[in-house]
């Protein structure tokens, strides 16, 4: 479908689609294989000002908003979603500065993102604080002009490789949630060091590592607007990211869908390609349906956020869920499209398959998503009724 898109947005696609193909699909086996950071592809990101997309023009940046991120999240999860969650998540980690930061925090980190220089990474989850995001258990003590971190974050993507991380931690834990505080910290602060590199179903091209924070002191000015605004910075976040995990999906589902429709035009059963079967089209047919719909969402979502609208917590966490059931569906269908082929590592839709299930549990598991969408509902029905 044509959605629309500006001469620029067009442009942000069309790049981001050149590099998934000439840079990612040859090695994305190897990568997925041999477990490595696509260090490389990184490059050729910053040199091709893709992790300027979102950064607003005065730090160096294109001013593009969730719906430009979306499209290049899009092209370069078709090829490998390992890739694509590397590039995504500096923007995780850049989101609470962009929503929240000072204007000399902005003008310290948002630079070095733009040009790619520095990675980026967020740090909220923990060990007991994943779906129950109020359960963390981290702690920065004021001391001075410093502030002491300890604890550890879990399942951190980029961790180890991104200079950069927004982090998540109680400065008053007798508050609870209200209690908690976003920090910057760079990556060779004293008392801060990384567990091992996680071994993953899929995505295993990207880094996943613990962050450990042993009497771990930054400076007061890291703080990311005030004390007991860390939980408010978290969700504000996640509700800007979520359509980043939406476009994954969509990405990831085209890629299979092309790969199942490219093999049923060429296998031969019976005297004839098995596109021809009624079976087989109708699973296309839906895998079409459905990856279509999941873009059009996204796409809507992602132009709603960047309209400035106020209440987005609904509709992001909608599209993130239908995204992500999507490509979960949709690589499954695959892989089921090339029979025992699929199941082979010599096809790409095997690693697809193990790659989207991530979506339906990073960012918030789709039943979290579920529980989001459902507290909305009540609340707006509420308002009605009063």
């Amino acid at each position: 479908m044509d959605y629309f898109l500006t001469e620029e947005q067009q442009e942000i696609r069309e790049i981001a689609r050149q590099i998934a193909e000439e840079k990612i699909v040859p090695v994305r086996e190897e990568l997925d294989e041999k477990e490595e950071f696509p260090a490389e592809i990184m490059n050729v990101c910053a040199q091709s000002d893709l992790f300027a997309v979102p950064i607003p023009e005065e730090y160096g940046g294109l001013g593009g908003g969730v719906m430009e991120m979306s499209l290049a999240v899009e092209e370069l999860s078709k090829a490998c979603l390992g890739v694509s969650v590397t590039y995504a998540a500096t923007f995780l980690g850049s989101y609470p500065i962009l929503l929240f930061g000072s204007d000399d925090q902005k003008a310290k980190y948002l630079p070095d993102i733009a040009t790619g220089e520095k990675l980026g990474a967020f740090g909220l989850t923990e060990a007991n604080a994943g779906s129950d995001a109020g359960g963390i258990r981290t702690t920065a003590v004021k001391d001075g002009d410093s502030y002491i971190l300890n604890g550890t974050k879990q399942w951190i993507t980029n961790g180890g490789e991104a200079e950069i991380y927004t982090v998540i931690a109680l400065t008053d834990r007798s508050r609870g949630p209200r209690g908690a505080s976003a920090f910057i910290v760079e990556k060779d602060t004293p008392g801060f060091s990384f567990g091992k590199k996680e071994k993953k179903m899929g995505i295993r091209a990207s880094a996943t590592r613990e962050l450990v924070f042993e009497d771990c002191r930054i400076p007061a000015e890291n703080l990311i607007s005030k004390e007991g605004m860390g939980f408010m910075v978290a969700m504000k976040t996640l509700d800007m990211s979520r359509p980043g995990i939406a476009a994954q999906g969509v990405g990831i589902a085209q890629g299979a869908l092309d790969v199942a429709v490219n093999y049923a035009r060429e296998r031969r059963q019976f005297g004839q390609p098995i596109i021809g079967f009624q079976a087989v089209q109708h699973m296309l047919a839906d895998m079409a349906t459905k990856t279509e719909a999941a873009r059009a969402l996204t796409y809507a979502v992602a132009r709603y956020i960047d309209s400035d609208a106020k209440e987005v917590s609904k509709v992001s966490a909608m599209t993130k869920l239908f995204g992500a059931d999507v490509a979960m569906e949709v690589t499954t269908n695959a892989v089921q499209v090339l029979g025992g082929y699929g199941y082979m590592r010599e096809y790409p839709v095997e690693k697809m398959m193990r790659d989207a299930k991530i979506l339906q549990i990073y960012e918030g598991t789709n039943q979290i998503q579920r529980n989001v969408i459902g507290a909305a509902l009540i609340k707006e029905y509420a308002q009605k009724k009063s």
